[in-house]
């Protein structure tokens, strides 16, 4: 049996798309239909790694943990990472591909067309259901011609469209209206439904909003879906952290201050969740020297672009920040780019990154990394094997996690051994300080180990709380499904879905 395939696509960028497609992945999964998520193309440094080492977008990964799967690279068979100088790594099926110009990509339209028409023919032999994400806009009129994630694949899986609309930025009616008209008949008539997503407050007071749209756009609304406030899911990209960003003197006097730096190309935020869901602890994303401040400790993410973020940071005046915050006392964390960034150089023979051979670090760690070798993408485990300060209590504990970078560095005297997904040999990882308030490493989510995330914490004089906001996003996306659920038309959906 070939899948039905239900879309949620968007009025726009962050109008709420992944999160309704990971909702109705959940909804779904729980009724014991057998789902999958898939996203032609999207355009994210915020990856996730599958077991065989293929790269997917984030939001996809949460998608499949919806639907109790292991993620695929048939579920994002395009990634398109943004680096420096307007280009783009892409990844197709999970691996490197190559680093074209949007003009020069835009050539292999057909090319890329196969590939995602191809995997979505796979999964729909799998499974019973196919919940497919859109990007963006489809009727961003002047790039119509080389749509492959809108509409195209819609009409292509002859899908049922849900067109989601964020009232929270207002505007909702042109939003809904406006991108309904603008479609062509054929693609408007796959739009089966509406919803009105992100309302605070009472939804009651929305019943003649509902009215006007079922009335003008000729299309059912499936539901007014509230705001979610707290949710600890991993956002798809980091457009969503313009409205995390603070400033010093929004953190509440007695919490722990942790300040990541918001680099240009800062990728795989959704590692920090875990802290800015304890309670005691404020979590700041931070891009100048005035937002800084003076925090507790400074977190360098990774980043797309390694050489010319740290260029970034030297000529904004936060590199010398960092190491008088390091000097002071304060603690500083790189992980992967960052961990980089924290050495004493960077070495690109192959000009990978820039037309340098090499840059001079922030020299906060022992470390020398040269780009060199194939990209390494592993899901892994790690154990810690001590080291100075807190980092000694926590000999033998095991963190699990991924890799995904560019680049060797040679380690002194590593903290952790890494044990690659599919290798019989560890790896060597990680450096600190002599005191361990300066440290880095490689391995993407080590802050969801509750052990290693508060020993941490707790360096810092952070003393365990008895509630936080909960990280497990398994529990959150079960609390995403039932809200989602409890204002959908669930009878007019199963019609709109199976009754085609």
């Amino acid at each position: 049996m070939t899948a039905k395939v239900l879309m949620v696509q968007g009025t726009s960028s962050s109008v709420g798309k992944s999160l309704l497609t990971a909702a109705l992945c959940r909804i779904y999964t729980l009724k014991g239909v057998r789902v999958a998520p898939f996203k032609a193309q999207n355009m994210s440094n915020n990856a996730a790694v599958c077991p065989d080492g293929s790269e997917i977008g984030r939001a996809q990964a949460v998608q499949a943990i919806a639907c109790g799967l292991q993620p695929t690279a048939e579920m994002n068979p395009i990634l398109l990472k943004p680096e420096a100088d307007t280009r783009s790594q892409v990844i197709v099926m999970g691996r490197p591909w190559g680093n074209p110009t949007a003009r020069e990509y835009y050539k292999h339209r057909d090319e890329m067309w196969r590939i995602v028409t191809g995997a979505l023919d796979r999964l729909r032999e799998q499974y019973d259901l196919v919940i497919m994400e859109g990007a963006g806009s489809p009727v961003e009129l002047n790039l119509k011609d080389g749509d492959i994630v809108n509409m195209a694949i819609a009409s292509y899986a002859q899908a049922a469209v849900l067109l989601a609309g964020d009232i929270d930025r207002g505007g909702i009616f042109a939003q809904l209206l406006g991108t309904l008209w603008l479609l062509p008949p054929e693609e408007r008539a796959l739009v089966k439904g509406l919803l009105v997503n992100k309302f605070r407050g009472d939804s009651a007071l929305f019943i003649d909003g509902v009215r006007i749209l079922e009335e003008r756009g000729n299309v059912p609304v499936l539901g007014v879906i509230p705001w979610l406030p707290n949710l600890a899911v991993p956002e798809e990209d980091a457009v969503a952290l313009d409205t995390l960003a603070s400033r010093v003197a929004d953190v509440p006097e007695g919490r722990v201050d942790i300040a990541v730096i918001h680099l240009p190309h800062i990728a795989n935020f959704d590692d920090f969740d875990p802290l800015a869901a304890e309670a005691g602890v404020r979590l700041r994303y931070v891009s100048t020297l005035e937002e800084l401040g003076q925090p507790h400790a400074i977190i360098l993410p990774g980043t797309k672009s390694t050489l010319a973020d740290l260029g970034w940071l030297q000529a904004h005046g936060l590199a010398d920040a960092i190491v008088k915050h390091a000097e002071r006392g304060g603690a500083v964390v790189g992980i992967c780019g960052g961990y980089q960034m924290l050495g004493r150089a960077i070495y690109d023979p192959q000009h990978a990154e820039s037309r340098d051979d090499h840059a001079n670090g922030l020299g906060l760690l022992p470390v020398e990394t040269v780009f060199n070798g194939p990209k390494a993408t592993y899901q892994a485990k790690a154990t810690i094997m001590g080291g100075p300060g807190w980092l000694g209590k926590l000999g033998g504990v095991v963190l699990e996690g991924y890799e995904i970078h560019v680049g060797q560095t040679t380690v002194e005297t590593p903290w952790l051994s890494i044990m690659r997904r599919g290798q019989s040999e560890p790896v060597p990882d990680g450096a600190d300080s002599y005191d361990g308030r300066v440290w880095g490493c490689y391995l993407h989510g080590l802050f969801a180990s509750a052990e290693f995330r508060r020993a941490w914490l707790t360096s810092m004089g952070w003393q365990e709380q008895a509630t936080g906001q909960g990280h497990d996003v398994l529990e959150q996306l079960d609390r995403l499904a039932a809200a989602v659920e409890r204002e959908l038309n669930m009878e007019l959906l199963e019609k709109i879905i199976w009754e085609r």
